[in-house]
């Protein structure tokens, strides 16, 4: 069956999909990374090797494989490997703890862990403690190297039909409130992903930068329709600003996955305008909150479309702000992708009216399975409409305006409540963040004998910029309302973040505890 027929299927798999690009463009470029170059015949030939090695080993449909490694080419290929004999992925975060490391591999129950050495080091306290068969993607990690490891060269594995409810992977959560969550998507759930479309517009010339880690949804949705598309992905094992754009002009990029974060550090290098990013066609955003002046410098400055994803890793529902169609609309983010149900609902659980704030919650094909051995903590995250449809909660507050555009307000568990007045601390953000001398800033709640909770600021400033906290505090609070006022600023060098940029706002509470005594 040709490319073109086969995308055509209400369901087909991502594996499939490179098999046939394998065919079609043997020798063309699937992966790059640093000096290494992987075609589409070496992929997919090294992808049935690691197949017929899972069945030997007695990988079955439905079980688990997980990998906890910096981007590579042999990631890609045990990833898509594991998912070609019916078992699903689990992408590990390098930078969790080793205990959350140890009880994420038991919680996925994955029967094989493949790593490099910095995860093997990383795994070295509780590395006595963990069952998985570990198989070294390099020199320095403990466990079978993987060459060994693999099936013969011009091994094939025995053809597996997937059903569209087996699951893709096992995402683990960032972390962010606590404990990695395991969300299971299902390879239905990913087959809207894997076909290219307008936007994106990822086909067989796709030259697409990679920067953000392999086991982050963020990425995923990048890599997977660049490769089932035909085009090529650069791998960045570790992300630079100025080593993105060398690799954008060398390879001459047409598409990029970043977190907002990754947008202010690129524009931020001292010679960006002299990189010839003439090539660009798109670039995306997703992850965090993308401000609106931001978003602004990125179109004015660097060539092709921008396009602001919003939306989870559970899934539900997604928006999309086409910012080079919608200069007006940069502070939102965006409406409804067609075939997505995106909803504002109030405390009693109606849909808000436009420009009432609620707690947004979304459905579309592309939803989780649910919490991987968490039933209560899926049923915590569903919420049904009054005709018994399933929808995700979000945790996030919004609301639309007249023209069907989505403004984020803030985390539902961030919002403040002082004196019994709702405080989003994304409004007092914003108001911090135009003084001239501040870069970033987040606002939490701290206790107040007086009123319950009241606002409390962590900024960081602009390289060569000095501020007195209590004058940033002075200057915000003019502009706020009276209910609204900061109690406090702490100025820091940078901002906590995840390895995908969301701000970690339960180590500023920790911060701020800790300095308190």
């Amino acid at each position: 069956m040709n490319i073109e027929k086969y995308v055509e299927r209400d369901f087909g798999t991502f594996s499939d999909l490179v098999a046939l690009q394998a065919v079609a463009k043997p020798d063309a470029a699937a992966l790059i990374c640093g000096e290494r170059t992987a075609t589409y015949r070496e992929l997919d030939a090294r992808v049935d090797r690691v197949a017929a090695a899972h069945q030997r080993d007695g990988l079955r449909p439905r079980d688990v494989a997980a990998i906890c490694a910096a981007s590579a080419i042999d990631y890609v290929a045990v990833m898509i490997g594991t998912l070609r004999v019916g078992a699903a992925i689990s992408p590990l975060s390098p930078s969790a703890t080793p205990a959350q490391l140890q009880a994420m591999l038991e919680d996925s129950g994955a029967s094989h862990l493949f790593l490099d050495r910095y995860a093997s080091d990383l795994l070295g306290p509780v590395a006595s403690r963990i069952g998985a068969r570990r198989i070294a993607l390099d020199g320095g990690a403990e466990g079978e190297p993987m060459e060994q490891w693999l099936a013969p060269i011009g091994a094939e594995p025995e053809r597996v039909e997937i059903d569209p409810d087996q699951p893709f992977n096992i995402i683990y959560s960032s972390g962010t409130t606590g404990t990695p969550k395991g969300i299971v998507q299902s390879h239905a759930m990913r087959w809207p992903h894997t076909i290219p479309k307008q936007p994106p517009g990822f086909g067989p010339d796709a030259v697409t930068i990679v920067s953000t880690p392999l086991y982050s949804n963020t990425t995923l949705v990048s890599l997977i329709p660049t490769l089932a598309g035909g085009g090529a992905a650069v791998l960045m094992p570790k992300f630079d600003p100025r080593h993105f754009l060398e690799l954008a002009e060398r390879h001459r990029a047409t598409h990029a996955m970043l977190v907002p974060v990754q947008y202010r550090r690129i524009l931020e290098v001292p010679d960006f305008d002299s990189f010839d990013l003439s090539s660009f066609e798109m670039k995306f955003a997703t992850s965090a909150p993308f401000p609106a002046e931001l978003k602004a410098e990125a179109l004015r400055r660097w060539p092709g479309g921008l396009v602001e994803y919003y939306g989870l890793t559970e899934g539900g529902g997604s928006c999309m702000l086409i910012a080079h169609k919608h200069p007006d609309k940069l502070h939102t983010v965006g409406q409804p992708i067609p075939g997505h149900d995106i909803r504002v609902i109030a405390e009693d659980g109606r849909r808000a009216a436009p420009g009432e704030v609620g707690e947004i919650v979304g459905r579309s094909r592309s939803i989780m399975t649910g919490y991987h051995n968490r039933p209560e903590q899926t049923a915590e995250a569903e919420w049904y409409s009054p005709e018994g449809e399933r929808f995700i909660r979000t945790g996030d507050l919004g609301q639309f305006d007249e023209d069907g555009f989505l403004t984020l307000i803030g985390r539902k568990k961030d919002m403040i409540i002082s004196g019994g007045i709702n405080i989003y601390p994304a409004d007092l953000e914003e108001a911090l963040t135009a003084h001239p001398a501040v870069k970033e800033a987040a606002v939490i709640g701290i206790p107040s004998d007086q009123w319950g909770e009241t606002p409390f600021a962590f900024v960081s400033l602009e390289a060569k910029q000095q501020a007195d906290p209590e004058a940033l505090r002075a200057w915000a609070n003019e502009k706020l309302g009276k209910m609204q006022r900061i109690s406090g600023v702490q100025i820091v060098d940078k901002l906590p973040r995840s390895a995908i940029g969301k701000v970690l706002k339960r180590e500023l509470q920790a911060l701020y505890r800790e300095a308190r005594g």
